[in-house]
């Protein structure tokens, strides 16, 4: 049996399908493993989550902040945008943002002794910190006070964690970091504004994974989120996401015993905003 991992897609389903195909992928015996932002700048959202639901417990997906303003605008709390119209309008829309809800926002699978999130850790806390949060946010998103959190949880603050957070600030931190994270502060505070490749970020700030003492550095930790990060030196991170979207690359590491990187290149499917 082959597990992969796999960054991005962002509603790019036929360069999945192109991927997938270079992978020799057996539906009947094969894993894949996905970090999230499943749909939106993409063509073919709709597609893609039929395509990943539909493979059952052969497949498993982390939320990412696109998957989540999905589930925002389904619950009335966001403007549907024009490329998700085609799930919010399928008849089985309903059921995939439903589907798409319940999905975690870490993966932990000690076998294989790999860590999938969509963004990043907080410097600060270690892997069973990190999967207690994550339940946090899993069981109100998923329950009777789901929508309550999905209009409260846009914002950058707070910017540092601490344990003393509760509330609608504590859950938003924590959906922040798992969802948005890439620059932190030497001392661990978050930045939320700065998107662009290390190397062009204000001085004091650092990649999440670059962070002094950090208490998650000896877990291996798979993530997207970041297309223009690029390859990395430092031990245990997997960048997933090469961009796919936006004409670079939709990339796959196999995680069993034979490892290995794929990818395939992607046509230009969204252009940043003004």
């Amino acid at each position: 049996m082959a597990v992969f991992a796999i960054g991005d897609v962002q509603g790019c389903a036929d360069e999945l399908k192109r991927l997938l195909d270079r992978l020799n992928f057996d539906p009947a015996d094969d894993r894949l493993w996905f970090a999230g932002d499943l749909v939106n700048r993409g063509p073919r959202s709709l597609e893609v989550l039929r395509f990943v639901r539909g493979l059952g417990d052969r497949a498993v997906t982390v939320l990412g902040n696109h998957d989540l303003h999905l589930i925002a605008m389904a619950a009335g709390v966001r403007t549907p945008s024009h490329g998700l119209a085609p799930v919010l309008d399928a008849e089985d829309g309903p059921e995939l943002v439903a589907w798409l809800r319940s999905r975690p926002l870490l993966w932990h699978d000690k076998s294989l002794g790999y860590v999938l999130v969509h963004a990043g850790l907080a410097p600060a806390w270690t892997l069973a910190d990190a999967q207690r949060l994550a339940r946090e946010v899993e069981s109100v998103l998923d329950g009777p006070n789901g929508n309550e959190l999905l209009h409260a949880m846009y914002g950058n603050r707070p910017e540092r964690w601490t344990e003393e957070l509760d509330g609608i600030e504590r859950l938003r931190a924590i959906i922040n970091v798992f969802t948005r994270l890439r620059y932190v502060t030497a001392d661990g505070a978050f930045d939320f504004e700065h998107s662009g490749a290390p190397g062009t970020q204000p001085e004091g700030l650092m990649p999440w994974f670059q962070a002094p003492h950090r208490n998650n550095a000896g877990e291996h930790i798979l993530f997207g989120h970041w297309s223009t990060l690029g390859p990395v030196d430092t031990p245990h991170v997997y960048p997933l996401d090469s961009g796919c979207v936006w004409g670079g690359e939709l990339t796959a590491m196999r995680l069993d015993a034979e490892g290995g990187w794929y990818s395939i290149p992607c046509p230009r499917n969204a252009r940043p905003k003004k």
